[in-house]
C-alpha cells in the first residue's frame, strides 16, 4: 500500500503541475483574462525567444557525454518513421480524401517542445531536459519533413517544396538552440556571466507560459464535431502507438531515465502546429483541431497512467 501510495505522489508530482497549467489558460482564455492577441503574441515569443533559450541552457548545463546516444537517436527516428508508414497505410481506409493526411499528422507529430520537455523537467531535471532535448532536436526535424510528405500525399494541387520546407527547418530556432549549444557544451566555451543571468531569467518564464498559451488555445467546442477519424488518431498518438515503442526500447535494455524520456516523448498530444499546417495545406482542419483537442485532453489521464506504471515496476 505504501508503495502505491508513493507511486501515486510522484505521478502526480511530475503531471499534474504541467496540465493544471494548461487547463488554467483554458480558464483564463473563458474569464477574457487571455485573449486571442495576447496567445499569439505569446506564443511567438516562446518559439522564438525563450523556449530556445531554455534548450540551449539545458544542453551546455548537463555532461552530453553521459546523455547523448547515436543508437538511442536512430530508435527514436526508426519508429518514429515506422508508425508514419504504419499511418499511412491505415488512413487509405479512410473514405474522404481531405481527412487523410490531417490524420497521419495528427497520429504522430508529438507536442515535444513545450510538454515533453516540461514533464521531462518535472520528472528528470536537467539532464532529462537534455536528453528530451537531443531527441526534441532530431525528432523536429522528422516531424515536419513527414508532415509535409503527408500533408501531400493526398494533395490535389502542387507538390512537395522541398526547398522551402528544409529553409523552415534551418530557420527552425530550436533546431539553432541544440545547433549552437552542442559545441559550446562539448568543447567548453566560456560564456559571459551577464548573458547566462539573462538567459536564465528567460528560461524560466517559458513553461508556464507556453502551458498557459496552449490552455488559452484549447478549443473544446471541438470535441462536440469528434469523428471517427479524429478518435482513431487520438488512440494511435496516445495509446496504439506510443506502447509498442516503449515496449521496444525495453526490449533492447532502455531502462530509467531513457525509458522514462522516450515514454514521455512518444505519448505526448498532437502538436498545435499540426492544424496550422493542415490549413494552410488543404487539409481537413476541423480533423486537425479535433485531435488537438482529444489529445490534449486525454493525454492527461494516458501519460498519468504511463508514468504511474513504469514507476511501480522500477523501470523510470
Amino acid at each position: 500500500m505504501n508503495l502505491f501510495i508513493e507511486t501515486l505522489s510522484f505521478t502526480l508530482y511530475v503531471t499534474a503541475p504541467v496540465f493544471v497549467l494548461v487547463f488554467l489558460g483554458l480558464f483564463f482564455r473563458r474569464i477574457d483574462l487571455i485573449n486571442d492577441e495576447f496567445n499569439r503574441v505569446a506564443s511567438r515569443l516562446v518559439f522564438n525567444v525563450t523556449l530556445p533559450v531554455l534548450v540551449f541552457l539545458s544542453l551546455i548545463n548537463t555532461d552530453l557525454t553521459q546523455v547523448f546516444e547515436p543508437a538511442l537517436l536512430l530508435y527514436a527516428g526508426g519508429v518514429t518513421l515506422l508508425a508514419f508508414f504504419w499511418l499511412v497505410w491505415r488512413a487509405q481506409r479512410l473514405p474522404q480524401m481531405e481527412d487523410r493526411g490531417a490524420f497521419v499528422q495528427g497520429g504522430f507529430r508529438g507536442n515535444l517542445g513545450i510538454l515533453g520537455l516540461a514533464l521531462a523537467g518535472n520528472q528528470y531535471g536537467e539532464p532529462g531536459m537534455a536528453l528530451a532535448s537531443i531527441l526534441l532536436a532530431l525528432l523536429i526535424v522528422e516531424y515536419n519533413i513527414l508532415s509535409v510528405i503527408a500533408l501531400n500525399l493526398w494533395r490535389n494541387a502542387g507538390g512537395i517544396r522541398w526547398r522551402q520546407m528544409l529553409l523552415d527547418v534551418l530557420r527552425n530556432p530550436l533546431i539553432i538552440a541544440v545547433a549552437l549549444a552542442l559545441p559550446t557544451s562539448l568543447l567548453q566555451w566560456p560564456l559571459p556571466e551577464l548573458g547566462l543571468r539573462v538567459g536564465e531569467y528567460f528560461a524560466s518564464m517559458t513553461l508556464p507560459l507556453a502551458l498557459l498559451c496552449i490552455g488559452a488555445a484549447l478549443d473544446l467546442r471541438a470535441l462536440r464535431t469528434t469523428s471517427q477519424a479524429a478518435l482513431a488518431s487520438t488512440a494511435y498518438k496516445l495509446v496504439l502507438l506510443p506502447v509498442p515503442m516503449v515496449l521496444g526500447a525495453w526490449w533492447l535494455g532502455y531502462e530509467g531515465m531513457t525509458l522514462g524520456i522516450l515514454f514521455l516523448v512518444f505519448s505526448c498530444p498532437t502538436a498545435a502546429a499540426s492544424y496550422v499546417m493542415a490549413r494552410a495545406m488543404g487539409s481537413n482542419a476541423s480533423l486537425a483541431a479535433n485531435i488537438v483537442a482529444l489529445t490534449t485532453v486525454f493525454a492527461t489521464l494516458t501519460i498519468s497512467l504511463g508514468v504511474f506504471l513504469l514507476h511501480w515496476i522500477g523501470l523510470s
